[in-house]
């Protein structure tokens, strides 16, 4: 049971820790990987910067729900970036219809994304992120067609795309 003097104490140490937290808040945030990229925010800018879900899957690893894209139905020539940064990830040259309701790529731009293991959800996976900002785009399976055999299964949310132009 608390005293009066000890709960008084209390609230005298919380009052001065008060601005610790927020220099906390205030430091830029680690990527979803706990790395450290060349673009990093606080978690309040990457709020103000992203919609809830592109947040959601770029900063908590979350998955969009899968045939939700619109991504997923975009054939024009042209480019797919990064939501949070605008970094270029994928050709168009490279996606293909995989079926499985998420753009699927067999490539990344050279130096786009990097990747991680991923043990979550009690299976090993590997985890595709913004080589730029660290924002999780999806993971990456060895069932995709040639000429790589690789299959970058994305979250549409976390991309933009730019058709081209010519």
């Amino acid at each position: 049971m608390f005293s009066r003097r000890s709960f008084a104490s209390l609230s005298v140490a919380a009052v001065a820790a008060l601005p610790l937290a927020r220099a906390l808040a205030a430091l830029p945030a680690a990527s979803p990987t706990g790395a450290r990229f060349p673009l990093t925010l606080t978690e309040a800018q990457w709020r103000a910067r992203l919609s809830p879900a592109a947040f959601e899957v770029l900063r908590h690893e979350d998955t969009e729900r899968p045939y939700t894209s619109p991504l997923l139905a975009e054939h024009r020539r042209g480019t797919f970036a990064c939501a949070g940064c605008a970094l270029p990830l994928f050709s168009s040259t490279t996606k293909f219809e995989s079926g499985t309701g998420w753009p699927s790529f067999y490539a990344p731009l050279p130096r786009a994304v990097g990747t991680r293991a991923d043990g979550s959800l009690n299976m090993e996976r590997t985890e595709v992120h913004c080589q730029r900002c660290g924002g999780h785009l999806g993971h990456v399976f060895d069932d995709g067609p040639r000429p790589t055999g690789l299959r970058y299964c994305m979250n549409g949310v976390a991309m933009t795309f730019a058709a081209a132009t010519a």
